[in-house]
């Protein structure tokens, strides 16, 4: 006589809220202000996929038009990012703070489930490409290039000292060589005393009136222009004139010391006496011989405002 069949009990079903991916075998760590989509670009270039085709393996409903990654940016709910970082491996609170993030829209902020949202930049504040070195040294080391955004604290430039590379405008698809520009690396806010937001708004606004009227250091700035465009010949073949997406990095160092000296200010309108001794101080910071501003330039309307 045949022993009867014995049957086994279907497996049982992981709830909805586990884990439904595996870990990912590659480590592929951000650089620090990197965007979130560009990470997410570079960590699916690392396993051969797209950013749609990763995001679906990993259960994230999306929502937007995905773009460059200059161009876009990527929010995730807090599940979405949850998942994110068990699939990096990287502990959430170590991403989140390496990845730039800008506030979400409030449907994905609060949304209960895995979402995520690419959402347009405005050029304004389109991040930067990061210099190629850096990235290279980030493992799995390939070429994908990386985009973060520049410091807050500081004119909006991205300057590696150590490779000599620096970028300032989304244009310009990699970074610049700066070799034959020393003085940029030189600039340097002091640790203790990084520019205030207000005198770096204030001074970004006076050298760019500066820049485009051609008044005060127009021949310094002329002719460090002319050694980048010598050492970077692709920016003569640019859609865009180098002239204007170069001018934050050609005016960067004088910004920068600009802001610093506004800092000093007092919290009082200067008197004739006060702004004769600041406008030589300031020549001096700029190594200039004299700076004797028009009566409208915008350096007066600070001088004498607060």
């Amino acid at each position: 006589m045949t022993a009867p069949t014995r049957t086994h009990p279907a497996p049982a079903v992981r709830p909805a809220a586990m884990w439904p991916s595996p870990p990912g075998v590659l480590r592929v760590r951000p650089l620090p202000r990197e965007t979130a989509a560009s990470y997410l670009t570079r960590l699916a270039a690392a396993y051969h996929l797209s950013p749609a085709h990763l995001l679906d393996g990993l259960h994230i409903t999306t929502t937007g038009t995905p773009a460059a990654p200059h161009t876009t940016e990527l929010h995730y709910s807090c599940e979405a990012a949850r998942r994110l970082a068990a699939f990096t491996r990287i502990p959430p609170a170590h991403l989140d703070r390496a990845l730039t993030r800008r506030p979400p829209p409030a449907a994905i902020a609060t949304a209960p489930t895995a979402t995520a949202r690419w959402q347009p930049l405005a050029p304004a504040v389109q991040p930067l490409p990061a210099c190629t070195a850096c990235t290279l040294r980030r493992p799995p080391h390939h070429a994908a290039p990386a985009w973060i955004h520049p410091p807050p604290n500081l004119p909006r430039a991205l300057i590696c000292t150590r490779h000599q590379q620096a970028s300032s405008d989304p244009r310009h698809r990699t970074p610049l060589d700066i070799h034959a520009l020393p003085e940029l690396t030189h600039a340097r806010p002091t640790a203790q005393r990084p520019p205030t937001t207000a005198s770096l708004s204030w001074a970004t606004t006076i050298t760019t009136r500066w820049y485009d009227h051609h008044q005060h250091l127009h021949q310094r700035w002329r002719t460090r222009l002319t050694q980048l465009t010598a050492t970077n010949p692709h920016l003569t073949h640019s859609p865009a004139s180098p002239t204007l997406t170069c001018r934050n990095l050609i005016t960067y160092p004088e910004t920068l010391t600009l802001a610093t000296t506004l800092d000093r200010l007092p919290p009082h309108p200067l008197t004739h006496t006060q702004q004769t001794a600041f406008l030589h101080d300031l020549a001096d910071r700029l190594h200039l011989t004299r700076l004797a501003p028009a009566d409208h330039d915008l350096l007066w309307q600070r001088l004498t405002t607060r």
